[in-house]
């Protein structure tokens, strides 16, 4: 088995130079992207905009399976880095519903914003309103919205179970929902173990975690993105699912067969090689 490329001068000194490459050709961008109208252009221009992050992390997508062509679309897959937020766009276009707090971010709200991401308050109190905001988007837009429904990162692991009140809005709607399961590997395509994973390449909080290993070291997101780019990078693998027949069932029946599908094949595939 692969293990991560062993952290030294070079590949510090590496990981510093992308890293402010990274920064500058951000800072480059921002012009176009405030003029950039809201909308299929912008959400387009994401797609640019995250390829140039993923080339200098080193990271490497694999695709297998298509999304559906109906619309609505919502796409909902396990979570295990900020990763996905660059990987989903160049792989497979369309915008994501993620959680409010992200929209405080500095930058990294505004450009989500000018990108097409829906920010929903998750507190209960909130809740009417969020999916009404979600429903809205879903119902006017004309590419697919990728939402995470276990409403955080893991560590690699396992799969938690998905958040019910995320689906209150598909309920007899002609939402369809197509699941996707999304794993990480070392470039080679080989397998990474559990404790590697939660170590080096998944990004989680600890005390967030139901089982399996814990990090020796929380990092911050941009902390991550150069630890990623020390360890020369990993691939994506992304297997995109038929959508499930869901008619008829309410909102936490749709939870549970949507975890169910996706944790699965999530634990099917985990330990099984690119070949």
């Amino acid at each position: 088995m692969t293990h991560p490329r062993p952290q030294n001068f070079f590949n510090t000194f590496g990981a510093i130079l992308k890293f402010a490459t990274f920064w500058i050709l951000v800072v480059v961008q921002l012009p176009v992207i405030f003029l950039l109208p809201r909308g299929r252009l912008s959400v387009k221009y994401m797609g640019f905009f995250m390829r140039i992050l993923l080339v200098l992390a080193g990271i490497k997508i694999r695709v297998h399976g298509k999304l559906s062509s109906h619309r609505p679309l919502l796409v909902i897959s396990n979570h295990i880095s900020i990763f996905e937020i660059a990987t989903f766009p160049v792989a497979l276009g369309g915008s994501f519903i993620a959680k409010k707090e992200m929209e405080s971010w500095p930058l990294v709200g505004w450009v989500s914003r000018k990108f097409g991401v829906v920010f929903i308050d998750r507190r209960p109190s909130h809740a009417i309103d969020a999916l009404k905001q979600v429903q809205d988007t879903l119902t006017t837009v004309s590419y697919p919205i990728f939402l995470f429904p276990e409403g955080t990162t893991t560590n690699g692991a396992y799969v938690k179970p998905f958040k019910s009140t995320l689906f209150n809005f598909v309920e007899n709607s002609n939402v369809v929902v197509q699941p996707l399961v999304m794993n990480y590997r070392y470039r080679n395509g080989d397998v990474i173990s559990d404790a590697d994973m939660a170590e080096h390449f998944a990004y989680f909080d600890n005390a967030k975690q139901d089982m399996g290993p814990k990090c020796s070291r929380e990092r911050s997101a941009f902390g991550q993105v150069f630890h990623i780019m020390m360890l020369g990078g990993f691939t994506v693998e992304l297997t995109v699912l038929p959508p499930p027949p869901l008619a008829g069932m309410d909102r936490k029946q749709i939870a549970e067969t949507l975890h169910k599908i996706v944790s699965d094949k999530y634990m099917e595939l985990k330990n099984r090689p690119i070949k």
